[in-house]
């Protein structure tokens, strides 16, 4: 006798509507609507960052992005996904699941900036069981007024609830990339799943500082200890160079940042939009943040890449010396 059809389960969740799993004799085949447009003779080239990006992602070793338990089969799970389209498809299914908030979550403290889509995001210290009420573990909570963007934070949300403070602090965002989830996604949304990530290991922090009592605001000790660098003097007709400093000093919180404009030295460097617009196409890196220990060097340029987003589209180099404090 033969079984009902059932959804394929990606991470625990059932796709509905985007793959049947057929049971026949026993076995499991996957089957999924041909697709209705023409197929093209032409083929769209892959970008720079593309074939980057995809590189980066062959060479990933999941044992060194310090994963949760959520998280890891999660990446697992959308890595097996063999297109796109059916990862898109997925995240907007998760999306649907989220839970709702209510509109004090919906403040200015909850925001999270730079991000294509509303997003506000919130969580709780709680102890981590009945039985061990000294493990304190962070519960998040949040929404966005975009479909796809609500769907990464609930893939956040998911792999980083339950979890301590400084397990949430460990997470490489590199992880994005061995799901295969950055293929999905515009510079602008992966620049965005960043904030979110960096807001969200904020909060983790914030919250287990007030749970500990603590009087005074770690964040601005470390600042003042580190001599984090929190602004740069912007050049008029400059907005490729005013974006990236902007960008990294926000999230990174370097201790020393130096960016350097060499594009007059190639000037009218062929399909460079940034010298079209204003003149901007070549430019030299020197950083120094914390954020980059314990990263390889092939890391920490994906991650000043995936920061920068849509502006590395427009430039046509942008050479990068990325340390640690400890390695100056």
């Amino acid at each position: 006798m033969r079984r009902p059809s059932k959804p394929l389960l990606i991470a625990g969740i059932p796709i509905a509507g985007l793959a049947l799993a057929s049971y026949n004799n026993g076995f499991v085949s996957a089957w999924s609507p041909a697709p209705h447009t023409a197929p093209s003779t032409r083929r769209s080239p892959k970008s720079s960052s593309s074939v980057l990006l995809s590189a980066i992602e062959d060479e990933l070793d999941l044992s060194t992005l310090n994963l949760t338990p959520q998280l890891e089969m999660m990446v697992n799970a959308f890595s097996s996904i063999p297109d796109e389209k059916t990862r898109h498809k997925q995240l907007l299914y998760m999306a649907s699941k989220l839970p709702a908030v209510t509109d004090d979550v919906r403040i200015s403290a909850n925001k999270v900036p730079g991000c294509l889509s509303t997003v506000h995001v919130d969580c709780t210290l709680e102890p981590k069981s009945d039985d061990d009420d000294s493990t304190m573990v962070v519960n998040y909570f949040g929404d966005s007024d975009g479909l796809l963007t609500k769907g990464l934070l609930a893939l956040l949300i998911r792999g980083l609830s339950g979890c301590t403070p400084e397990e949430i602090q460990m997470v490489d965002p590199t992880f994005i990339q061995a799901a295969k989830i950055s293929q999905t996604l515009t510079p602008g949304r992966n620049n965005g799943f960043l904030n979110m990530l960096a807001v969200m290991k904020k909060k983790a922090l914030d919250a287990a500082e007030k749970g500990s009592g603590a009087a005074t605001d770690a964040d601005d000790e470390k600042e003042e200890e580190l001599a984090i660098v929190t602004s740069f003097e912007e050049i008029d007709g400059k907005p490729m160079y005013n974006t990236i400093m902007s960008t990294l000093i926000t999230i990174l919180k370097p201790t020393s940042i130096k960016l350097t404009d060499n594009s007059a030295q190639h000037a009218g460097h062929a399909g460079s939009k940034g010298w079209e617009e204003s003149g901007e196409s070549h430019f030299a890196l020197a950083i120094v943040a914390e954020a980059f220990d314990g990263l390889s060097l092939v890391k920490r340029h994906q991650l000043i890449y995936m920061l920068l987003g849509e502006t590395m589209q427009k430039i046509h180099a942008l050479e990068i010396k990325a340390k640690s404090p400890a390695e100056v």
